[in-house]
């Protein structure tokens, strides 16, 4: 196992110290970074000792250890998984070929990009759940909330890592930029659509922990293939980190149908509202906008872009080497969907050009297995109804489907008979107010709020009454 080098005032297993100017540089950014974390972080519980599990080193087992520390005092740092030795470049036009350490010129700008955008994300969700502690159904899911957010701040240096040393002048001024940017600022937001939501409640949390976060688990799948190994193996390692996001959406959206199952099976044919709880409705509500906003982030369906970052080798399909024979994708074909001038037709779109769309699928058929464990918990409640994932055309607004409505079967509506049933199908202001009236705090140790059900078991070992957050 690779050990991480605690010593350094910035944690890392990239020998940093052996590279005084890039070392000095990252120094110079660690304030900034702070500053931006007390201002956008998690508000008022900086002097809360947190038990968190912290990175040691990155194999894939035994790779962090446990204990309670204040959120500023978390040793952020930079980890890459272990190099592959000889390791060959697996897609594209550069198949073959010995992996890139450095960047290739023809290439920088494309590869500039695709990091900054991945960047941007994680700043980004902290930004947006920074006000949710203040509302955690219980000490368990606060210190998840925490866990979330120092890991996300953690592959935002990871990210920054790979600027600072690869990309210069240009590079620094990114990572500059990345501690400006604010989500839901209307003059200067975050780069993606998604990461500009309000995440007001924790059912919207849960929802962005399971759809967005698995957004984020593909796209770094895509990249863990990347020609360019530096980016690769920060993305192998930020994916090990990753999983553990999705099962606090998974597991959290879980807990809500749990208790709202309960409480359908102790009281046939009355609301759970009527008893403090979520109703399967509004869940659903919550479900179609998290995920329909998250399928966006794949882009549009055709896209000369994701031909170009495949044929330069920079980012490939996810889990390209295990699943796919063949590596280059020419004189392959995908036939889609295409809606054009309010009509479908059939068309071979070249295999590059569909890559957006081939990450989509991977995409929706992992959601729908959690969909398929929600529904698992109503049929062992005896309950009938069942919860949904919407069509990809639903509430779309990036793609051939943006500007046009959708019902969540795929159908095509007009204006009118879309804005007649919309708040059957997202949350309306009525369910947003009800929503966050549920939102009280629940801090005693154990205890947890009358809308959500207790998680199975604690983290780590520890009792679920265990003291997760302390002061």
């Amino acid at each position: 196992m690779t050990s991480i080098d605690y010593e350094s005032k910035i944690p890392n297993n990239v020998e940093l110290s052996s590279d005084k100017r890039l070392q000095r540089a990252l120094e110079h950014w660690l304030p900034k970074y702070l500053d931006w974390w007390h201002a956008m972080g998690p508000t008022d519980f900086e002097t809360k000792d947190v038990y968190l599990r912290t990175a040691v080193g990155v194999d894939a087992e035994g790779w962090a250890q446990f204990g309670h520390v204040k959120m500023p005092d978390y040793r952020w740092g930079i980890f890459l998984a272990e190099p592959e030795k000889g390791r060959k470049i697996g897609f594209g036009d550069h198949l073959g070929e010995d992996a890139w350490q450095q960047v290739p010129g023809e290439y920088r700008n494309w590869l500039r990009r695709i990091i900054v955008t991945q960047a941007d994300t994680e700043p980004a969700s902290v930004e947006q759940q920074r006000l949710l502690g203040h509302t955690a159904p219980s000490m368990y899911d606060l210190r998840n909330l925490f866990q979330v957010n120092v890991e996300e701040g953690r592959h935002l240096w990871a990210m920054v890592y790979i600027l600072h040393t690869y990309f210069g002048k240009d590079g620094r001024e990114e990572a500059e930029e990345l501690l400006e940017r604010r989500s839901g600022n209307p003059d200067h937001p975050r780069i993606l659509g998604t990461f500009n939501e309000p995440c007001e409640s924790w059912l919207d949390y849960f929802c962005f922990t399971m759809f967005t976060d698995r957004d984020g688990k593909f796209q770094l799948l895509s990249l863990a293939e990347s020609g360019f190994d530096p980016l690769a193996r920060t993305c192998r390692f930020m994916l090990t980190e990753e999983a553990h996001h999705m099962f606090v959406g998974q597991t959290g959206v879980g807990r809500v149908v749990q208790r709202t199952a309960e409480l359908m099976k102790a009281h046939p044919g009355r609301s759970p509202r009527e008893f403090g709880a979520l109703d399967l409705p509004t869940l659903q509500k919550y479900i179609n906008f998290w995920s329909s906003s998250s399928t966006d982030l794949y882009g549009a369906e055709i896209s000369s872009n994701s031909a170009n970052f495949f044929g330069s080798s920079l980012k490939g399909r996810a889990w390209e080497m295990k699943k796919h024979t063949e590596h280059t994708a020419l004189d392959q074909v995908k036939e889609l969907d295409v809606f054009e001038n309010g009509r479908f037709r059939k068309e071979q779109v070249p295999l590059r050009n569909a890559l957006n769309e081939v990450l989509r699928e991977e995409f929706i058929e992992d959601n729908q297995k959690g969909i398929e464990y929600w529904n698992r918990i109503l049929a062992e409640q005896g309950i009938a109804e069942r919860l949904r994932l919407p069509h990809r055309r639903f509430n779309r607004q990036i793609g051939m489907y943006a500007g046009h409505r959708f019902d969540p079967d795929g159908n095509l509506l007009t204006e009118e008979q879309w804005q007649a049933k919309r708040d059957e199908w997202l949350p309306s202001l009525e369910d947003r107010s009800y929503v966050k009236s549920l939102m009280k705090p629940v801090t005693e140790p154990g205890k947890m709020a009358g809308w959500i059900a207790p998680p199975p078991k604690g983290i780590n070992g520890q009792p679920l009454d265990y003291e997760y957050v302390k002061g």
